[in-house]
């Protein structure tokens, strides 16, 4: 009598919802290409940035401390961060508000509007101060003598990150479909109900993203505030004029500290701006 012994073999995996297990492979060239962009990308901004915050240490952290509380760095600081914030909730409105009206409105000079927009990109920040200036200069065809104020700082920022929200909000609201407003407005809901609850939802991410780019450029805007501001310490100094009195004055360890307090500043502001983006997206 011959006795068969079954072959028992291991069962098969299931796989539970919630429980797939995800393998993530890169091929040959993915993966060049993924080490070229962390090469890069290190060579560019990692290294960089974490030599500021090495040489700003250099001294201890007392010496971290009293860099930033001089009062003449700590009164740029202050309107830097001032400034951009004010700046960054104007374009907020305004940007939307010109986005608005170049997707949903048409009338002569659109097209010139459009390109006007994008100026700022283009123009050498040297050159929007000298424009800025012969505005609104000591010889004001405008009768607004605002350079050497606090006010010039407010103005150059102001320029220099107008496109930023109106860029990303724009192609949104181009994709955004009207037929769900005209569902909301059939049922009765108002003008502004209907962007409060059906438009600004959808627009809020880019809105974020928008603000998070003027916030920075704000922080770290130069070239249109050296011939319009007066740099007058107290008054109209920046923290990036700042930054380059400390390096003019054989100081690299204080360049370094005001460099760095931009940079936390700027990366706490991007990070809620980006928490803030990704719950509208799941709420979305």
């Amino acid at each position: 009598m011959t006795t068969t012994i079954p072959t028992v073999r291991p069962a098969a995996r299931r796989s539970r919802p919630g429980n797939t297990l995800t393998r993530s492979t890169l091929g040959k060239t993915s993966g060049i290409g993924l080490g070229i962009t962390m090469l890069w990308f290190s060579l560019l901004v990692l290294i960089p940035l974490v030599a500021v915050i090495i040489t700003a240490s250099s001294g201890g952290w007392s010496a971290f401390a009293n860099q930033l509380t001089n009062e003449q760095t700590a009164s740029a600081i202050l309107l830097t961060i001032r400034a951009a914030i004010v700046v960054t909730l104007i374009n907020v409105v305004i940007g939307t508000v010109i986005a608005w009206v170049l997707v949903r409105d048409k009338f002569w000079g659109k097209g010139l509007l459009e390109v006007i927009i994008d100026i700022p990109f283009a123009l050498p920040t040297i050159v929007a101060g000298l424009v800025l200036l012969s505005l609104y200069g000591a010889e004001s065809p405008l009768g607004l003598h605002w350079a050497n104020t606090s006010t010039s700082v407010y103005l150059a920022l102001a320029f220099v990150t107008l496109p930023f929200v109106v860029r990303m909000v724009q192609p949104v609201l181009e994709e955004l479909d009207t037929d769900v407003e005209e569902a909301a407005a059939s049922l009765g809901a108002s003008r502004f109900t209907t962007f409060w609850r059906i438009i600004l939802p959808s627009l809020a991410p880019a809105i974020a993203a928008g603000a998070a780019l003027s916030f920075a450029r704000g922080m770290g805007e130069y070239g249109s505030l050296v011939l319009l501001s007066g740099n007058l310490p107290f008054k109209s100094e920046v923290a990036s004029v700042r930054i380059l009195s400390a390096i003019e004055n054989d100081n690299p360890e204080g360049a370094a500290a005001i460099a760095a307090m931009l940079l936390g500043v700027s990366l706490l502001v991007i990070v809620v701006l980006d928490l803030v983006q990704r719950r509208m997206v799941r709420r979305g």
